[in-house]
């Protein structure tokens, strides 16, 4: 844990150093990344600590047509070994700052009642908790 940490925006030129990240659910899908990539909707910034990548934050812009466009932050996540070092707050800000820079003018995100660290790292972030959401999913889209 002494090397440097770096941050990225994941584009053509980085997409090889997910092919051994970690810090996913599941193992990267080669398919489903070559999707993520060709889908000018979705964003994704990590962090490398070496060459191992620590964590990560991702996005989806959403379009309406008689709004400006919005994001949507879909998951942040860190290795256990670097949390609580500033890691997940800089992928934030920068998720963040891209959306800004993409024109989105609302950006929301939604957590369990129960995650302490994920609310204490949003109201830090100055994010407004706006209380009680009621969630319906399709086909266990909210299933751990």
């Amino acid at each position: 844990m002494n090397d440097v940490t770096t941050y990225h925006r994941l584009g053509h030129n980085n997409v090889q150093l997910l092919g051994q990240a970690d810090v996913f659910d599941n193992p990267v899908d080669p398919g489903q990344l070559a999707k993520f990539l060709a889908d000018d909707g979705h964003e994704l910034v990590f962090a490398t600590s070496g060459k191992t990548i620590i964590g990560f934050a991702s996005g989806s812009i959403l379009l309406h047509p008689d709004k400006a466009p919005a994001f949507f932050v879909n998951e942040v996540d860190v290795s256990p070994a670097y949390q609580r070092q500033g890691v997940a707050t800089a992928l934030c800000r920068m998720l963040i700052g891209v959306a800004r820079d993409r024109g989105c003018q609302g950006i929301w995100l939604a957590t369990e009642e129960d995650n302490v660290a994920a609310r204490a790292l949003f109201g830090g972030l100055d994010a407004r908790e706006t209380g009680e959401i009621v969630v319906y999913d399709w086909d266990g889209a909210m299933d751990a």
